[in-house]
């Protein structure tokens, strides 16, 4: 490249740097919570409750989630082959109304109005599917016609004297059925990522203690030549169904990110010393190592759900192997329980000290995804005072995707009119942008703040007090976390 040509640029930036204000960097983490629906865990509080009230259970829980500075729920939206959406593939859930396959009454759409509300607070909203459950001990009363229990009874297999029932991951019909019903949420709704937490095959103490009844589903596959052992044959069934996904997920929407949440653990001994007797890999079929070293995933959640002074199967320890095999440098955000954390300060300071721990072992693109929404709920919450005092006392953007193609937002215009006393401020993109969120950097004396707005917000009104605010800016950001260019007005 010419000398001549480089010249001016050089100058540009030289006169940016000189002449130019350098605004602070907004905080980038992931601040995500669980809101399980299986058995009522976190909403709605028990089947049957009104649709005015499942409203009202939800628009408090939001509040909650941004009152705390958190900016991501993870919502299961389908916790045992059903649906918390209308759906022509699965019945409505149990959960719901008190009766699988029953409607809201009056109608609503629950899912449509989760995403709607948390977009409009700028939260994301994550669709937490179990892709092979089929029935939960929790649900009372009639299976739906609807369900695969009674649809499909030759792909679900029933787990001895428990009441959970689980499709065979092996079937091709299986995998079908679950990567159809996944792809009709994407499709359909404006959602930000598909989840997926830790069961693919079913714990064993499910089926008392014994292994899943699959040998019919084996000797048809031995019967077609297939080599594999069993455990190698699940595990691959399981790949292959984690790889579709992804791949379907980008192909439809390629700003939807995939998320998954394995078992903290790997494998016992992974890393040497860990300790550990449960193996995933084995009985989960979760070759969750691969899908990591592969970059198969957005980001992955391993639940760490153990302390960080344990000796044996200590966070940090596990944080530091995983963090070893990101190969592709997806973004590793641990999940992190604060049931316990409720009414307890001990608790409280744990995970307050694994965010801490986190954000110092995984500097670039840190984050959390917290279990469960309930220990958060009340005012009395000691988790939730340990956050608000503590690691979340200010906002924070989820760290950007840079892997994922976007096409640049442009800096939004800025406008404003000290004319009514106050001052108010207005904001504008192109026609055809659309920003998820904004960022709204504001100058008082010589110090800068920011506030993370919802995309739909374009004006706000400050007053006009005895600390003057000199210069204001207005940053977009997209679905993939980017943030647009700054531009200083200042304030006369």
């Amino acid at each position: 490249m010419k000398i001549s040509r480089v010249l001016p640029f050089f100058l540009l930036l030289l006169a940016e740097a000189m002449g130019g204000e350098k605004i602070p960097s907004v905080m980038r983490e992931m601040r995500g919570v669980w809101v399980a629906t299986v058995a009522n865990i976190d909403w709605p509080s028990q089947p049957g409750l009104s649709t005015e009230d499942q409203k009202k259970e939800a628009i408090a829980i939001l509040d909650r989630v941004k009152e705390l500075k958190m900016n991501a729920v993870v919502f299961q939206v389908r916790p045992q082959a059903d649906a918390f959406y209308p759906s022509e593939l699965e019945p409505w859930s149990y959960y719901l109304s008190g009766e699988q396959g029953k409607a809201p009454e009056p109608f609503y759409d629950p899912l449509a109005f989760w995403i709607e509300e948390s977009h409009a607070r700028g939260l994301e909203f994550h669709a937490w599917f179990n892709p092979y459950r089929a029935g939960h001990p929790a649900m009372k009363g009639a299976v739906s016609p609807k369900s695969v229990i009674k649809s499909n009874p030759e792909y679900v297999r029933r787990l001895e004297d428990t009441l959970y029932y689980w499709m065979d991951p092996a079937v091709q019909k299986v995998q079908d059925h679950s990567y159809a019903v996944i792809m009709d949420v994407v499709k359909r709704y404006d959602i930000d990522a598909v989840h997926f937490d830790d069961y693919f095959y079913p714990y064993r103490e499910y089926n008392q203690g014994k292994d899943f009844p699959d040998d019919e589903t084996y000797k048809m596959y031995n019967k077609k030549g297939g080599k594999k052992s069993k455990e190698e044959w699940r595990r691959d069934a399981v790949n292959t169904f984690i790889h579709r996904v992804g791949k379907g997920i980008k192909k439809v929407k390629p700003w939807v990110k995939f998320g998954i949440s394995p078992f903290g653990l790997f494998r016992p001994e992974f890393p040497e010393g860990t300790g550990g007797t449960f193996d995933p890999y084995d009985i989960l079929s979760a070759d969750s190592k691969l899908w990591l070293n592969n970059g198969w995933v957005d980001y992955f959640t391993p639940q760490l759900y153990w302390p960080i002074s344990r000796i044996r199967m200590s966070y940090p320890i596990l944080l530091g192997w995983w963090a070893t095999e990101n190969k592709k440098h997806r973004h590793l955000w641990p999940g992190v329980s604060i049931s316990s954390g409720r009414n307890s300060t001990d608790a409280s300071l744990e995970a307050v000290n694994q965010i801490m721990v986190t954000r110092g072992m995984v500097p670039k693109g840190p984050g959390t995804i917290l279990f469960s929404m309930k220990a958060l709920m009340t005012d009395t919450s000691k988790v939730g005072k340990a956050l608000s005092e503590g690691p979340y006392t200010k906002q924070a953007l989820i760290p950007s995707f840079p892997w994922l193609p976007v096409k640049p937002l442009k800096t939004p215009s800025i406008k404003s009119d000290t004319g009514s006393g106050e001052l108010k401020l207005t904001w504008s993109v192109p026609k055809k942008e659309t920003p998820s969120l904004f960022v709204l950097y504001t100058k008082r004396d010589s110090t800068w703040t920011y506030e993370i707005l919802p995309g739909k917000i374009t004006e706000v009104s400050k007053r006009i007090d005895s600390v003057k605010i000199s210069a204001v800016a207005i940053s977009a950001v997209d679905r993939s976390g980017n943030e647009t260019r700054k531009k200083i007005l200042e304030i006369k």
